[in-house]
């Protein structure tokens, strides 16, 4: 594979969708839904754009990331992309390419034990309710 510290944002962000995503399926999968329309709403709360900005921000106030990982962050979120937000203000699209390039970070870096703390620690905030209070 292509070393993962040459990838650009939007390339990491990329993977990371696509490995987040799945935590979040098969999260909403356990909890005894089945119903397609029923997955697809409830999984929004999870990986909507303003939703990973949200939990981006709880990951600042938390203090849960490394130097490295905020990095990899910022790669992403500071990368030019040529599609557009959709329903949300570029700000919340950006962070939310951020949020998925640290996701693919630590996947293309081999640290699942990290994506899969991670991915949890999102699943928990959504859970609890705690995006509804910021922003």
């Amino acid at each position: 594979m292509t070393d993962f510290r040459q990838l650009n944002g939007i390339a990491l962000a990329y993977l990371g969708d696509a490995v987040y995503e799945v935590y979040i399926r098969e999260h909403l999968l356990a909890s005894g839904l089945s119903k397609p329309n029923r997955l697809q709403r409830q999984a929004t709360h999870y990986v909507s754009a303003k939703a990973q900005a949200a939990l981006i921000d709880l990951m600042a106030a938390d203090e849960l990331l490394t130097d490295e990982e905020w990095q990899f962050y910022k790669r992403g979120r500071n990368a030019k992309s040529y599609t557009h937000a959709k329903n949300t203000s570029v700000l919340t699209y950006r962070q939310s390419t951020g949020f998925e390039a640290l996701f693919g970070f630590l996947q293309s870096s081999g640290q699942t034990e990290r994506v899969a703390q991670l991915a949890a620690w999102c699943i928990e905030q959504v859970d609890k309710g705690r995006l509804e209070n910021v922003k």
